[in-house]
């Protein structure tokens, strides 16, 4: 097995990262009965004026400084609940607003479980990025309370000299929301945006639609080139409500709004498809895992719908013999397209190997690596999830392979590895 050495940093699970979360209540009356909500805010609507004034501020004085913006935030969920109970809110005290919203607002902590699973491509914006550098996009896999799964970003810098700066995190985290209350029930597409004032590396997406209500996992970033030369962020993931699972896609062309939209087809039945970085002989191309066990070249003339794949790989090597995966989108390089694999082996030990696929005819492994490039050792192994290292996604800077990855399901951790050196791991 090669062994391959992480960088120092370590991004970890931070229990303190919070966000301001809306709080929802069953909306429908029961037996005639006011609903909860009707209830809740009639009672806040019979306060004096002093009694509401006295209430906001032991709210304030316990959230305020935690938060970005928070009373703008109890305003625009009043504004939600004001809609659904239709009411005349010109003759109601901005304080009385403000407390009606932080009654339907909860206090979230995003990543207090677990960080995990990253991916990342490179910014849209590379501007003043010297000679050697690249500008980038990290997206993980946040789990917070009730092991709800989250997507969050770090921007960063790498360099061909295998350095990593990351941008420090801004003190305050938001989340990216939908127009409006009644699109989170719908199972078609979404749009969410990002808060005009929050930078990426403070942006959390969270579950939105039904079919999400248990979390966004593992999104496979990749920065994608259309056929008439324009590029767009697309990224698989996979949609949770707690009892079933369903592929879906996120588009973005600059990360500030972000479009959901569920998979159709029978390939969006299972998780873990990696979107080629662009159309091959004139066709989209997916790598997928339709088994459970064995991956699929799976090809298309819509992004969106997917059917059954073509088998390429199955588990051969010790270390994978209970089943291979992807670990992100194929990389282009001239040798072919370079695709990084999970194997899980005795004792459910999952390790990252590489195949080589033909560039022209990405059906044909040209080449494969015999051993693990990638395992988990002993000072990564006790974890969330022990005996994992996992990655959703690498890029090409120069001569080198970046790689960000997951340990135990608990941190993530970074890797350089020289193409050169990849390509002699596989035969």
């Amino acid at each position: 097995m090669q062994k391959i050495d992480a960088l120092p940093l370590r991004l970890t699970a931070d229990a303190t990262r919070v966000v301001v979360r809306p709080f929802h209540l069953g909306w429908q009356t029961q037996g005639g009965a006011p609903s909860r909500t009707q209830r809740i805010t009639d009672a806040v609507l019979a306060l004096t004026e002093a009694e509401v004034k006295a209430q906001l501020t032991h709210v304030l004085i316990g959230f305020e400084a935690r938060h970005w913006q928070t009373r703008r935030v109890f305003m625009t969920r009043f504004a939600e609940i004001a809609r659904l109970l239709k009411l005349d809110d010109r003759a109601i005290s901005d304080a009385r607003c403000q407390l009606i919203g932080a009654y339907f607002c909860h206090e979230y902590s995003y990543a207090a479980a677990a960080l995990m699973n990253p991916s990342v491509v490179p910014h849209p914006d590379q501007s003043g990025i010297a000679k050697g550098c690249q500008r980038i996009v990290i997206s993980l896999r946040a789990v917070g309370e009730g092991h709800i799964s989250s997507i969050a970003f770090r921007e960063g810098i790498i360099t061909e000299n295998g350095d990593l700066h990351l941008a420090p995190e801004p003190p305050f985290a938001t989340a990216a929301d939908a127009l409006g209350d009644e699109e989170r029930e719908q199972s078609g597409p979404v749009t969410i945006f990002r808060h005009p004032d929050s930078t990426l590396s403070g942006t959390v997406i969270f579950p939105i639609t039904a079919a999400q209500a248990n979390g966004l996992e593992d999104l496979r970033l990749v920065k994608f080139t259309h056929d008439d030369g324009s590029i767009e962020w697309l990224g698989t993931y996979t949609a949770y409500n707690g009892r079933q699972i369903q592929s879906e896609m996120m588009r973005t062309s600059d990360f500030r709004s972000f479009a959901l939209c569920p998979l159709t087809g029978s390939a969006a039945r299972n998780k873990g498809m990696a979107l080629f970085p662009r159309k091959v002989n004139g066709r989209y191309m997916m790598i997928g895992r339709q088994d459970g066990e064995n991956l699929f070249l799976i090809q298309s003339d819509s992004l969106t719908d997917w059917g059954e794949g073509e088998k390429i790989l199955m588990p051969h090597y010790l270390w994978e013999l209970v089943q291979i995966g992807n670990c992100g989108s194929p990389i282009e390089l001239d040798e072919g397209w370079l695709l990084l694999t999970h194997g899980v082996g005795a004792m459910r030990e999952y390790s990252i190997g590489a195949v080589l696929l033909d560039k022209a005819d990405p059906s044909k492994v040209l080449r494969r690596s015999v051993e693990p490039i990638l395992a988990a050792v002993d000072s990564e192994r006790e974890g969330y999830v022990p005996n994992v290292v996992y990655t959703c996604g690498a890029t090409r800077i120069g001569k080198m392979i970046f790689m960000p990855y997951g340990v135990a399901d608990s941190s993530v951790a970074f890797a350089f590895i020289p193409v050169d050196e990849m390509l002699s791991l596989m035969v």
